[in-house]
């Protein structure tokens, strides 16, 4: 994918990647965030719903090779499974359509994001890294906090440290407008929901664990069983917000399942397939369209900076 000729947000694009070296250091062959992760393969299978929603290819054929990286937060490779900070935790899934032709799912662990626009983001990632063990309060990230209550509403979300990979439902950050092959259009969420259930364990019990207790669990879980998923978009009523990715929708909002994923087996060789895979926050697919969220663009160009980064180094 070719990088956006907005010179602004390709300027963005980048103060966003130093901000993030200077939080967690420079490491140029590694994700600037969601550093720590780990790759399986399995098939994707579309549910008879998912034709209703869309006409993406995946939607309408039986079955689609899938690829996906679960991830722990933050770009430290050696961060500890039960630090909090590896929270919220991540999952990309591409689904592999033709030769050199895919489509991506991004998507974390808690609902929502802290802003609307990449210029807040950078905002409280300056306030994050300005911010020391010894700075008088209210220090710079409670002043950015208490000027902006959608950061810090998703700064006080509980997030639990999984039991599992496998056991942890994952949300898509921004709204994807949906075409069928009537014409007709929704705007939607994906969530990714663990067919096993969700399963959370406390603090104390999290700082108990090994520091790679979920890699270690991941490992183990599919050398024994498939893991499975399913696949399912929240679905916007007429006059929702679909273009920040702070804002919820309403608990009442139709949940429509478009599908089930089946993990199998780690990729053939993780450390090499994870610095060369870029995934894509917008789809590029027929059938699926970016909404107008302003992170779309400025995620994908952080994404495909990053990877080329990654693959040079």
């Amino acid at each position: 994918m070719p990088l956006p000729n907005d010179e602004k947000l390709l300027a963005l694009a980048n103060d966003l990647l130093q901000q993030f070296d200077q939080i967690f250091g420079l490491n140029p062959g590694l994700r600037p965030a969601h550093a720590k992760g780990m790759m399986l393969k399995g098939i994707f299978h579309p549910a008879p719903a998912a034709a209703s929603l869309s006409r993406a290819p995946h939607f309408t054929r039986e079955s689609t090779p899938v690829s996906v990286r679960f991830s722990n937060s933050t770009g430290v490779l050696l961060i500890p499974d039960n630090d909090p900070n590896a929270d919220p935790r991540g999952l990309a899934v591409r689904f592999h359509l033709a030769e050199r032709v895919h489509t991506d799912i991004v998507s974390h662990s808690t609902d929502g994001f802290p802003t609307h626009t990449g210029a807040e983001f950078l905002e409280f990632l300056r306030a994050l890294a300005s911010t020391k063990p010894d700075s008088p309060h209210p220090n710079p990230i409670e002043v950015y906090l208490g000027g902006h209550p959608t950061a810090l509403a998703f700064v006080q979300t509980p997030k639990p440290a999984p039991s599992s990979f496998a056991r942890e439902t994952y949300y898509g950050v921004t709204a994807m407008r949906f075409l069928n092959t009537n014409g007709a259009s929704r705007h939607g969420r994906y969530r990714i929901i663990p067919e096993a259930g969700n399963d959370h364990v406390s603090a104390e019990a999290a700082a108990a664990k090994s520091a790679n207790y979920l890699f270690a669990e991941l490992d183990e879980r599919v050398a024994k069983a498939p893991i499975r998923f399913r696949i399912a978009v929240q679905l916007a009523n007429e006059g929702d917000e679909v273009n920040n990715a702070t804002i919820h929708w309403p608990a009442d909002r139709e949940i429509l399942e478009i599908g089930s994923l089946e993990l199998t087996e780690k990729v053939g060789d993780d450390a090499a397939e994870q610095k060369h895979i870029i995934f894509d926050p917008i789809p590029r697919v027929d059938g699926i369209e970016p909404s107008d969220d302003p992170l779309l663009e400025l995620r994908a160009a952080i994404y495909l900076l990053s990877g080329r980064r990654r693959r040079a180094a």
